[in-house]
């Protein structure tokens, strides 16, 4: 059977509401309010071969992951810089939750880089059930069919997507054995996220608000 968000996107749909009205309403007041104020610190930029290995540290923090893990994002950058770093965020906020998954922690310096608030609370829910479940991530996981659209006040954007996870089956920690399904339309979600600009981070947004719809039709 295969693992993912299933179970947790299911407990958080009730956010739906408040995911919808938060780009360009009155909402835009207090997205983020939960935003801790430490700035995360920055690594200085390497050169050479140390520049790959600085791309897995885009804020300074560590997303990288187990080799046997595929993060894809089939996304074109959207014109406006804030949307396209709101974008970038949004990627690193689902690399650092499966690199909580394979460190086995929700206190992994990645995931308190990129989330706060209900994006925050999706992370730990998310790591923990596959904690819980004794499973942990493996193949490839791709996002596609961008979407992005920014609050009149600038400072959050909705970044919106689907997922294929039918090449990411999970396995089991203590077995390594792989927990293969047959596909089906349980293998598709559509997510909307929305990223709230970090108050005292250069460029840095952070997963605020979750939404998921799953077996999402429109994704296949």
């Amino acid at each position: 059977m295969k693992r993912r968000s299933l179970p947790v996107a299911a407990a958080l749909t009730a956010t739906a509401a408040l995911l919808l009205t938060a780009c360009g309403s009155e909402d835009d007041k207090t997205v983020g309010a939960e935003q801790d104020t430490k700035t995360p610190t920055e690594s200085a930029a390497p050169s050479g071969a140390a520049a790959v290995a600085a791309a897995n540290k885009p804020d300074g923090v560590d997303v990288s992951l187990p080799r046997d893990v595929d993060l894809v994002f089939d996304w074109a950058k959207p014109e406006s810089q804030n949307e396209a770093a709101a974008m970038d965020d949004a990627a690193n906020f689902f690399r650092a939750i499966y690199r909580g998954v394979d460190k086995r922690t929700t206190k992994d310096a990645a995931v308190t880089t990129y989330a706060t608030g209900g994006g925050l609370h999706y992370a730990q829910v998310q790591i923990n059930e596959w904690i819980k479940g004794g499973w942990t991530a493996a193949g490839t996981l791709r996002h596609y069919d961008v979407t992005t659209r920014s609050a009149s006040n600038g400072n959050s954007v909705e970044v919106a997507f689907c997922t294929d996870s039918s090449s990411f089956p999970g396995k089991e920690v203590k077995t390594g054995k792989v927990l293969k399904s047959t596909p089906s339309t349980a293998d598709y979600d559509y997510f909307k996220i929305v990223m709230v600009k970090f108050p005292r981070g250069d460029g840095l947004w952070q997963a605020s608000k979750v939404f998921v719809k799953t077996k999402a039709e429109k994704c296949r």
